[in-house]
């Protein structure tokens, strides 16, 4: 019996996707377990794999296609099933949405096995915008300007018209309520014969305002993004320490490593170089063990405090940012680390990876130091209690001694939920990490 194919649930946090590729066409059969399609996620691309043994009638939505979670995608059934009934109720279900609030592809294009009398539902008809040009101001706003021998304009509005020479009073506003804006003195009469030109500044002020802004819409995980880091911001109580430590032992610890490592290579392959980052995430792995209390999160009456050390690891990808998770960090040696974090980030980027592998961390780090950021503070990762934002190593003049001698910094700064961690345990936190990266051969025999 022919059948609606709805958007499923892909990942924990997902309210819709993007329908990115059909591995199927009408007409295919299919196997239970078959890729149906690619759905990108508000975490990454997921397959999206058939249920059943069954046959593809039609598709009801070309990929690219923004999808809400359980709205109809496909209808699948026996060979040769007349699927009039489904197709007029997915066409009376688009006609009865609401409309939308900017022009948007059809909900609904319909792709089917075989011809069929029942026509594809038509587009919805784009919803007209009005630009600045196009408005005029209501009866009663225009009578209420009429007996006000003020015009209503912005202060910045009245700096430009005195720069122009332009009166006001003549001009006609094109704004809320027939307010003045900076577009309208263009074309406005100056209120001097043979006025002068207006001032470069002014001109490119008014180009500028000109200028349509691009409505760009969210995607999934910009969206994601966006809600959980304004949840966060406004329920979690954030506070923040900052350390600078002596780097120079850290650099050339890991100097001294990638050169050990080329030296013993056997192939013609590039040899393994752990990274910076590498060193710091097992220093932050061993100091979680160190000082447990900063391994822990809030959960609303209690504080969970976690016997694992799964560190949430920043990755930067196309679409904004993904914090996969190196589980059980405090037990990989430095080399393991750097295997491990090169492999998530290169799944991060493909957008390749699984909802369990982005999920359950107890700590983060977001390091930006590769982009030459001296220091930063971080939005902590709900529900985990801290994340540790890392700068860039820095060569600066320090203090040896009676001498000023060349040194190398790194600054990194702790953001603390305070229902969770108070002060006095952050400092004890950061204070065992300074001392792991400054003497980084502690690293090394792990």
């Amino acid at each position: 019996m022919a059948k609606l194919l709805e958007m499923p649930k892909l990942s924990p946090t997902m309210d819709e996707g993007v329908l990115a590729a059909w591995h199927k066409k009408p007409g295919d059969t299919v196997a239970v377990d078959d890729v149906l399609a690619e759905v990108e996620t508000d975490k990454a691309t997921m397959e999206f794999r058939a249920f059943d043994d069954t046959t593809i009638l039609a598709l009801l939505v070309p990929a690219g296609s923004q999808v809400k979670l359980g709205q109809p995608v496909a209808i699948v059934g026996n060979a040769g099933e007349d699927i009039t009934a489904l197709l007029a109720s997915v066409s009376v279900s688009v006609a009865s949405a609401p409309a939308p609030s900017k022009v948007e592809a059809p909900a609904v294009a319909v792709a089917l096995a075989a011809p069929s009398a029942v026509a594809a539902p038509k587009a919805r008809e784009p919803v007209p915008v009005l630009s600045r040009t196009e408005y005029a101001p209501s009866s009663a706003a225009a009578a209420a300007l009429a007996t006000n021998d003020r015009p209503l304009a912005s202060p910045h509005v009245r700096q430009l018209a005195r720069e122009q020479s332009v009166d006001l009073t003549r001009v006609r506003g094109t704004g809320a309520h027939g307010r003045i804006i900076p577009g309208d003195l263009s074309s406005a009469p100056s209120s001097a014969a043979g006025g002068s030109p207006a001032p470069r500044a002014a001109a490119a002020s008014l180009a500028a305002a000109s200028v349509p802004s691009e409505r760009l819409p969210l995607s999934p995980m910009r969206k994601t993004i966006a809600r959980r880091l304004t949840e966060s911001k406004r329920d979690v109580p954030h506070f923040y320490l900052r350390i600078d430590l002596d780097a120079a032992k850290l650099v050339s610890a890991r100097e001294e490593l990638v050169a050990a490592l080329a030296a013993e290579a056997k192939t013609g392959d590039l040899p393994e170089k752990p990274s910076i980052n590498d060193f710091i995430l097992c220093a932050v792995s061993r100091a979680l063990v160190l000082v447990p209390e900063c391994n822990a999160s809030f959960d609303g009456d209690a504080i969970l405090s976690h016997r694992r050390v799964d560190v949430s690891v920043a990755v930067a990808v196309a679409d904004g940012l993904v914090t996969p998770v190196v589980r059980n960090a405090d037990a990989l040696s430095l080399l393991a680390m750097s295997r491990e974090v090169k492999r998530l980030a290169t799944k991060a980027k493909a957008k390749k990876l699984q909802p369990e592998e982005m999920s359950g961390g107890t700590f983060s780090v977001s390091n930006l130091g590769m982009f030459g950021i001296d220091e930063f503070a971080a939005v902590i990762n709900p529900p985990e209690g801290a994340i540790l934002a890392v700068g860039r190593v820095r060569d600066e003049p320090v203090v040896r001694g009676n001498a000023v001698v060349p040194g190398k910094r790194l600054a990194m700064t702790l953001s603390c939920d305070h229902r969770v961690i108070d002060g006095a345990v952050g400092a004890r936190f950061l204070a065992a990490l300074r001392s792991l990266l400054e003497n980084p051969v502690r690293l090394l025999a792990g």
